[in-house]
């Protein structure tokens, strides 16, 4: 096998380096944590994976950032994810715990309640402020030599035909003065969210619907303490969340018909505040806006397939699903412990990038992929409307669970993450164990 010459340079100049093993295009969350995964695996003879992260953004500006209002739900799982990389240390003191879920449903007085005690001393997850994730990640990604962060740079085309003999494609970068690198890679990695643009240009299929439904999402503050409660309750409109974070804050994402969505996060902040008690109640107590409020449309994507020669998707850019449980990222990083286990495994052995490791990390995503975007969609359509009938046996199943201790723990351990398959079947990342 002929293998791509690596240049020796600094990581951290892409005009100087000529090619690296894995390519990742998107310095987001989703691919800083492959970053971070591949550059801290033990390799042995091999040698030390290397790595370089394309973005288009400049990193001090989206550090230098202060709080935009945006959080994010990690399941119990998912922590498990970032503490076998080492990356939960930095974030725990910054995580605010979910002890309770409460599951209510429009005026209904039946209701679901998960206990975290009820399977474990741990909580059921965390809210943590993005910009404290990527805080965390970037501190490890800069402390690695192996990584190359190649910030304010634009990919221009991808070749995967244009290095004949070799194993890679070819990456055609524009660095921030317009000027042009040339890239090559062993593997290519779309962590570019959604829409992906790589995956339309490799021509991968993709479904695509949307829903008449957008979130706003703001954080509020309030006199009465949450106590680590997290609170789902669903209106005809769509779901209405109230997560707990840090500080006597929460994190609301709440669902309403677009067109309406669009004028009530226009409205001036008592307005909206009194539009916020109307669904909630007055149970937090006095309330004032933190931050930003934003929009954000709603639906559904899914990649018919997770590659396509020598690129593959993770991510956003593989599937995105509705955020009824907060379970985007958790379902990101499963994708991040599977790719990683691969690519480090076939790498300790001096096997290809591609081929047989890109079928297996299609295989090994899909049942998971598909089942929670099933689950989340399927829970939208039924909660997300006022019909009568339905109304009452919604209602109904909700205590029914709630009285049903084995089938409510059940469901709590899917939701926490920690029970989405055998556990020989699950990556070793998410067992907590080191690549």
């Amino acid at each position: 096998m002929t293998e791509v010459s690596v240049v020796p340079s600094d990581m951290s100049d892409p005009e100087a380096h000529a090619s690296c093993d894995v390519l990742i295009i998107g310095g987001g969350m989703v691919g800083l944590t492959l970053a971070e995964a591949l550059a801290g695996a033990v390799t042995g003879g091999a040698g030390t994976l290397r790595i370089a992260v394309v973005d288009r953004e400049d990193p001090a500006r989206a550090e230098e950032a202060g709080f935009d209002g945006r959080t994010t739900a990690i399941a119990l799982g998912g922590k498990h994810i970032l503490d076998a990389l080492g990356l939960w240390d930095g974030l725990a003191r910054e995580a605010s715990p979910i002890l309770d879920i409460r599951v209510s449903e429009a005026e209904s007085t039946l209701f679901l309640h998960y206990d975290h005690r009820d399977v474990g001393d741990e909580p059921l997850g965390f809210i943590v402020e993005n910009r404290f994730i990527r805080r965390a990640l970037m501190e490890k990604v800069r402390a690695r030599p192996s990584i190359g962060l190649w910030r304010g740079h634009l990919l221009k085309r991808l070749d995967q035909s244009a290095v004949p003999g070799a194993p890679a494609a070819l990456a055609v970068l524009a660095g921030p003065d317009g000027r042009e690198k040339r890239v090559r890679a062993r593997l290519v990695v779309a962590a570019d969210g959604r829409p992906s643009r790589l995956a339309r240009e490799a021509g991968i299929p993709v479904s695509d619907w949307r829903y008449h439904q957008a979130s706003i999402v703001c954080t509020i503050a309030h006199s009465r303490p949450h106590q680590g409660v997290a609170i789902e309750h669903f209106l005809p409109a769509g779901p209405f969340a109230v997560l707990p974070m840090q500080h006597n804050r929460s994190s609301i994402v709440w669902t309403e018909d677009k067109d309406l969505a669009a004028a009530l996060v226009r409205l001036p902040e008592d307005e909206f505040l009194e539009e916020f008690r109307r669904r909630f109640g007055e149970w937090y107590g006095d309330l004032s806006l933190v931050g930003p409020r934003a929009l954000y449309p709603l639906g559904v994507t899914f990649a018919h397939r997770l590659y396509q020669d020598r690129l593959v998707l993770v991510g956003d850019a593989a599937h995105a699903i509705h955020p009824i449980a907060g379970q985007g990222f958790n379902l990101a990083l499963r994708d991040v412990a599977t790719l990683a286990e691969l690519i480090v495994d076939h790498h300790r052995l001096g096997l290809d990038l591609a081929g047989p490791l890109l079928e297996a990390y299609d295989r090994a995503r899909r049942a998971d992929t598909l089942a929670l975007l099933a689950a989340t969609d399927g829970l939208n359509r039924l909660f997300s409307n006022d019909i009568a009938p339905v109304r009452v046996l919604r209602g109904l199943g909700l205590a029914a669970v709630n009285n049903m201790p084995a089938l409510k723990r059940f469901f709590m351990r899917h939701a926490m993450g920690i029970e989405t398959g055998s556990a020989d079947s699950m990556p070793r990342l998410a067992r907590g164990l080191p690549l």
